[in-house]
């Protein structure tokens, strides 16, 4: 008996001598250094005392670090954790543009046709002569096969009628495409109803939403295009996304700009060690 009491004072004695505990390692780096893997069955707590067992904060909360030297504290912090199976914003990209286009204008026939499908190549005249808005062009990678992408696209629209006492309209679509194949696409028509009060002009606030899902994995190139599918007067102005050459002040690049937003957001997997 009195040979085992002697083992374990030696064994305090030689714990207190180094201050150190190491588990899993022979030579550790701390007051308790833990090489492999821990199971903690009950509360973490932190901030404790020779008296106070410590903190061991509240649902929800985080640890956080406060520097070599001070011990951890709990907070609340705003954080979207995401549960597997659910879908996340990955990226949102923003792009704007007052260039325009105005090669659809007088002089220039509708190319005629009225219909699109998805799939269309913005390159083939036979489904439409597109006209790229060049500055809401975006580039991005999808990283994850299951996911959606939204399009967000705005743009002023103003037409002028040879004779403002005459009503003219223009018919005209404009399209997403994606890596040159078309996605989405609207039809619509800006018409001026005898609006001498404004010399012919007509304004008119173009939107296209849509949301493409599963978008393939890799690098995707995303456009905007518009053509003019016909005109009741081939004489009548017509702009996309900035005034007409001859507008009377009444609007202008700024407040008939194109916008367009891009949110690509990806399902959620996590993977098992």
């Amino acid at each position: 008996m009195k040979k085992i009491i002697f083992t374990c004072v030696v064994g305090l004695i030689s714990s207190y001598a180094h201050a150190q505990v190491g588990i899993g390692t022979s030579k550790p780096k701390s007051t308790l250094d833990v090489n492999g893997k821990t199971t903690l069955r009950k509360e973490l707590r932190v901030g404790g005392t020779s008296t106070s067992a410590g903190n061991a904060g509240l649902n929800g909360q985080v640890l956080v670090s406060q520097g070599e030297g001070n011990a951890p504290i709990w907070k609340s912090l705003n954080v979207p954790f995401m549960e597997e199976g659910q879908y996340k914003l990955i990226n949102s990209y923003l792009s704007s543009d007052q260039v325009g286009i105005t090669a659809l204008s007088n002089g220039i026939q509708g190319d005629g046709v009225s219909r699109n499908s998805v799939g269309d190549d913005i390159n083939d005249t036979s489904k439409g002569k597109w006209v790229k808005i060049d500055g809401l062009k975006n580039i991005f990678t999808i990283k994850n096969g299951k996911n959606r992408l939204t399009y967000q696209f705005q743009t002023g629209v103003e037409m002028k009628a040879p004779v403002s006492t005459t009503s003219n309209n223009v018919r005209f679509a404009c399209a997403v495409f994606r890596n040159d194949k078309l996605v989405a696409v609207r039809p619509d028509r800006v018409a001026s109803n005898n609006n001498t009060a404004k010399a012919g002009i007509q304004d008119y606030i173009f939107t296209l939403n849509y949301t493409e899902l599963n978008v393939p994995v890799g690098v995707q190139k995303l456009e905007i295009a518009c053509r003019k599918i016909n005109t009741s007067n081939v004489n009548s102005q017509f702009a996309i996304g900035r005034d007409v050459q001859s507008s009377n002040g009444a609007s202008n690049a700024f407040t008939l700009e194109s916008n367009m937003k891009i949110d690509v957001i990806e399902y959620v997997t996590y993977k098992s060690n």
